[in-house]
């Protein structure tokens, strides 16, 4: 049922004042998670280039088809969520909804194979200073020993860990950031907030959707694609 809320925020003369405004809000925000992520890529780009091939050791225990998958989620995620902004544009709340709705269902997707993962990874003794296996690197058999021309230092390969855990759980906190948000447009959605005369809420969380994604599209070559 259509609601009699106003969008019109009342320091704003008009619906395009406050859009320009939200919008450049918005990129703002942006700018500073760009800075925010650019200091973790940073940091991890200069220990991978002092411990190439260690990090190289490290990465070959991650499962790359998982990532890949995540990967394959997320980029049909950002797909959804256009069209939920396409949706809205064109007045077509039935579309708006299910779009929404489909963009949450990929996005808890990813989380619930990240959580696979994280599992494996414990179950491998792969959580840096808590239960990380030292002594499994170079043992007969091990995983990181074939192609080494010399040790893998465990200490150097628990450093990629570090990295990896920090980034991607962030990045995982900024998925369930992004989906409590759709949730609160898809319930708003339901009840005819938006539509072709006002979508903006669409748009500003759709920004920020698929900022997160290509976070994902960095981070999936550069800890899970090393050894390629």
């Amino acid at each position: 049922m259509a609601t009699s809320h106003t969008p019109l925020a009342h320091h704003f003369e008009n619906l395009e004042q406050q859009h320009e405004a939200n919008t450049l809000g918005m990129w703002v925000f942006l700018a500073t998670e760009v800075m925010f992520f650019g200091g973790l890529f940073t940091g991890y780009a200069i220990y991978r280039s002092q411990y190439a091939d260690d990090f190289q050791a490290a990465s070959e225990r991650l499962i790359v088809w998982l990532g890949a998958v995540n990967t394959a989620v997320l980029i049909c995620s950002s797909l959804t969520m256009a069209l939920a902004l396409y949706s809205a544009r064109i007045g077509s709340r039935k579309g708006l909804i299910g779009f929404l709705a489909a963009t949450m269902l990929l996005g808890a997707t990813f989380l619930g194979i990240k959580a696979v993962e994280y599992y494996i990874d414990f179950e491998e003794r792969l959580i840096p200073g808590y239960q990380f296996d030292m002594e499994q690197w170079n043992k007969p058999g091990g995983h990181a020993e074939h192609a080494r021309d010399h040790p893998v230092e465990p200490q150097h390969a628990e450093l990629f860990f570090v990295f990896y855990f920090i980034m991607t759980l962030i990045h995982a906190l900024h998925m369930i950031v992004g989906l409590s948000v759709l949730l609160v447009l898809l319930v708003r959605s339901i009840h005819g907030r938006y539509g072709a005369k006002y979508f903006t809420p669409i748009e500003l969380v759709g920004l920020y959707w698929h900022f997160v994604d290509i976070i994902w599209v960095f981070l999936f070559p550069l800890l899970y694609l090393i050894r390629h």
